[in-house]
């Protein structure tokens, strides 16, 4: 088992990991090797990443090729071609001392399903993934919104009117860099349904993650306004 060194946030215990192959300890996530059995075409192999706020996120490797990264598991069980999707925590698999094993039977799935619990009870609001248009070679770039950190780093992009593909907050990108295809870009994080066009689920239309009591746009004023007139 691989291991990386430094300070870590302990997602899973070296117990519970020992006989999964193919692992990396990051800094906020863990990775393992994963795939996905196709009857007609074989296993399609890739990479899953498992984040402690119930993000998954693959990296196929199906083919060299293949540039399909950041798929929720449910696209990639799609982008696989399984002959029987739509039941990914069964198809998708991870070696456990030399045997597939389905997600659903391993403790990657822990902080997954504890935020669909929490969604469920109302406690935490989920946003989807938006896109923010680069005001130079007019590509959008995907924005993850998982966090107040992450919410923050879109909403401060959304709102400059000459943001650039220089400007993206995560790794460094030009305006050369491909723009991601059409048929990734339906897959924005709905726990609802991968492909989901906007819910009630996945759309959130003001709460504490993603307005900012210390901007002064017009939508956070309004937004802190409203809940201090609330709790008065």
């Amino acid at each position: 088992m691989e291991r990386e060194c430094g300070s870590k946030k302990t997602l899973f215990s070296e117990e519970e990991l020992q006989e999964i192959s193919e692992v990396i300890v990051g800094d906020d996530y863990v990775e393992v090797m994963c795939g996905c059995t196709s009857h007609r075409y074989g296993d399609a192999i890739a990479r899953l990443r498992v984040f402690s706020d119930g993000d998954l996120q693959i990296t196929c490797q199906c083919t060299p090729a293949c540039h399909e990264d950041k798929l929720s598991p449910a696209a990639f069980e799609k982008h696989s071609e399984r002959e029987t999707s739509r039941n990914w925590r069964n198809n998708v698999w991870v070696f456990i001392e030399g045997d597939k094993v389905p997600l659903s039977k391993t403790v990657l799935l822990r902080y997954y399903n504890q935020t669909l619990k929490n969604n469920s009870n109302g406690s935490k609001v989920i946003h989807r993934d938006e896109f923010v248009g680069c005001s130079r070679c007019g590509k959008e770039r995907r924005f993850r919104l998982r966090s107040r950190g992450e919410c923050r780093k879109h909403h401060d992009a959304l709102a400059e009117p000459n943001w650039k593909c220089c400007d993206y907050p995560y790794h460094k990108i030009t305006c050369d860099a491909e723009e991601e295809r059409v048929s990734r870009k339906v897959y924005r994080g709905c726990t609802r349904s991968p492909s989901c066009k906007g819910c009630t689920s996945c759309v959130c239309f003001g709460c504490n993650l993603c307005r900012f009591s210390d901007c002064n746009c017009q939508t956070c004023f309004d937004f802190t306004s409203n809940t201090q007139t609330h709790l008065t």
